[in-house]
């Protein structure tokens, strides 16, 4: 059986843990800044986590 390819645009927007999560960037912080507070903003910088329904899935994407 062949090697399973990675799909490229995940393997740039996830990155694996030392625990095999998955990081993510938050959504909502390329444009349209002048309205959300600066708390917000600032909470937006930190990176998540994938949620376990969709871990399966990016898991997938980006088996190695």
């Amino acid at each position: 059986m062949p090697k399973m390819k990675t799909q490229r645009s995940a393997a740039k927007r996830f990155r694996r843990t030392g625990t095999g999560k998955f990081k993510r960037r938050h959504a909502y912080k390329s444009h349209i800044l002048e309205k959300k507070s600066p708390k917000r903003i600032r909470n937006l910088r930190q990176p998540a986590l994938v949620s376990d329904a969709d871990k399966k899935k990016v898991d997938r994407l980006v088996p190695y």
